[in-house]
């Protein structure tokens, strides 16, 4: 048995220990479920979703819907759910940007800690860095070398201020010393485009599009984030083989719920979301597209969003990001 499926029965034993007896778990759900994404369509955060919203129908025999409200990096729709009622039937699935956001708004219309409740860390994945065929630059040495030559000439795409690829990109620009522009998106799905048609040289993709996309060489591999090569992408280095600090971590996916929500309800939706990471459909169609299955329990991922919260503080504070109104 794996780390992780024992991972996963250990959560499920506990939190069923926990559970104050049947008659929570008959309640919950007793009406639609709302799977928020707070990005476009067709991202990889939006492909998770849907594979997990299936999942979930199955096991509640209730309907788990999924609603995109992209927009503000993220904080439109992680805002929905913060004002939402405390009853678990509306659920955040976002990515590791969300720890980012104290950092890098003046103001908030929600404070992630204080109104948003951590259920589970769902993965965690590396990121590459792409860029477009359109710019002649095939290694990440001649991709430096040109961008240094002609300052403030080149720019990079990211999924929206705040959002793990801009923070990712901004890190890798500081640690370089390149003078290039960003532009945001609304979303990784919008762009992908952009990147091929050449609109932007560059960009962080999440892997669930940018593993095809540079397979098919629709799009060029520079490098990886994390510690170790990526086994679907053995021909990207890492940014550490290269020489870089700072981009050793990628990004991650979890789930959270309106803070408030009765303890009992959030464990179910972690057991529930264990049991789906258990199953091969699930399992294969994440490791897929490069992402690694956690399955923490409640407690687990409060812990690591905190300390997510400040490892993003100081990575904004190093790449010298203004905050934003």
């Amino acid at each position: 048995m794996n780390r992780f499926v024992s991972r996963v029965c250990l959560a499920i034993l506990l939190v069923a220990a926990a559970l104050p007896g049947p008659a929570l778990a008959q309640k919950y759900p007793d009406q639609m479920v709302h799977l928020i994404v707070p990005y476009p369509a067709g991202g990889g955060v939006d492909v998770v979703a849907r594979v997990l919203a299936a999942k979930l129908s199955e096991q509640w025999s209730q309907t788990v819907v999924v609603e995109n409200r992209p927009g503000a990096g993220g904080n439109l729709g992680a805002a929905m759910v913060a004002s939402s009622p405390p009853d678990g039937h509306t659920i955040l699935i976002t990515v590791g940007g969300i720890a980012s956001s104290l950092s890098l708004y003046k103001k908030l219309t929600y404070d992630p800690v204080k109104d948003l409740a951590p259920v589970m860390q769902l993965a965690d994945t590396q990121l590459p860095l792409a860029g477009s065929y359109k710019y002649p630059a095939a290694t990440i040495q001649e991709l430096i070398a040109a961008a240094k030559a002609r300052p403030g000439t080149l720019n990079y795409g990211s999924s929206g201020i705040g959002a793990p690829l801009h923070i990712l990109a901004e890190t890798f620009k500081y640690a370089a010393g390149l003078d290039i522009a960003h532009i945001p998106y609304r979303g990784d799905a919008p762009m992908l485009p952009a990147l091929i048609s050449g609109d932007v040289q560059l960009a962080f993709m999440p892997l669930s599009t940018g593993v095809p996309q540079i397979r098919e060489k629709a799009i060029r591999g520079f490098a990886i984030t994390g510690r170790k090569r990526l086994a679907s992408l053995p021909e990207l280095p890492t940014f550490l083989e290269l020489g870089f600090t700072g981009l050793e971590t990628g990004s991650w996916y979890g789930l959270f719920v309106r803070a408030g929500t009765p303890p009992g309800i959030i464990n179910t939706i972690q057991q529930a979301v264990a049991v789906a990471l258990a199953t091969p459909e699930m399992r294969d169609r994440m490791l897929a597209v490069g992402l690694e299955p956690v399955g923490s329990t409640p407690s687990e991922f409060d812990a690591f969003f905190k300390s997510e919260i400040a490892r993003f503080a100081k990575l904004v504070e190093a790449a010298k990001i203004p905050k934003l109104d």
